[in-house]
């Protein structure tokens, strides 16, 4: 199954902010495409002679609804091949080369500690996936605490859909913080200080990382510096 390449077929296609893009994929050869949340697809584009260079693996966003269609969210990367080619050639009716679902990036059966979330850019994807499969399929759970870092409000991936997801989740709380936006009421600053100042009587804790090295690299040291064990930090990273 995994080494399987399958022809998709875009379907769709929305700007979600000035620099990332929503890709609805078809899968024609498929009744359905099934996936856990928080795993992720592999294209294979025609940017260069060689294999790998020609890779780039996307974590899908939306959440397994029973379909052979799914949903990713790429940003335009300066200089980037590939998100430069799938901005630039894919439009409706295209076709894509992918193989996956593929990824143990996935939720921890049962739900029984609180949950962080922690995600910069387009590292919301696969959270967004876990959070309504979550809230669709009434899996028990404990509080949820999607921490979403960006620099500016107009960064903000499916923020009019996380408000509404907070409120009708019950345990699920969004808290998007911005790092350089001045006219902000909410949270500012990185997403670090957000997960130290809630856990600080260290009560039992599963960490999901996903984004840039950086932030993943600051946030694993930082909560172990907290007194969790590694193996409560589960991570995906990008670029």
């Amino acid at each position: 199954m995994l080494d399987l390449w399958h022809t998709g077929i875009v379907t769709k296609l929305i700007d979600e902010t000035h620099n990332t893009r929503r890709f609805w994929i078809q899968v024609p050869d498929m009744d359905r495409f099934d996936f856990k949340p928080g795993q992720f697809v592999t294209l294979d584009l025609p940017i260069h002679e060689k294999k790998n260079k020609r890779w780039r693996s996307y974590s899908i966003a939306s959440h397994p609804d029973g379909t052979n269609t799914f949903e990713l969210v790429i940003v335009l990367l300066e200089g980037g091949a590939g998100s430069t080619y799938l901005f630039n050639e894919i439009k409706v009716g295209s076709e894509l080369l992918l193989r996956g679902p593929q990824g143990v990036f996935v939720l921890p059966q049962p739900l029984d500690k609180e949950l962080f979330l922690i995600c910069t850019g387009t590292g919301i994807a696969p959270f967004r996936s876990m959070a309504r499969y979550i809230h669709e399929h009434a899996v028990p759970h404990q509080p949820i605490h999607l921490i979403f870092g960006v620099r500016y409000a107009h960064d903000l991936l499916y923020a009019e859909e996380m408000k509404q997801l907070a409120q009708d989740l019950p345990g699920f709380n969004y808290i998007p913080t911005l790092s350089r936006e001045e006219n902000w009421a909410g949270r500012k600053g990185y997403v670090h200080a957000i997960y130290e100042e809630m856990l600080q009587d260290k009560r039992p804790a599963n960490f999901f990382l996903c984004g840039w090295k950086a932030m993943i690299d600051e946030a694993k040291q930082r909560i172990q510096a907290m007194g969790y064990d590694r193996h409560d930090i589960h991570q995906e990273l990008y670029g």
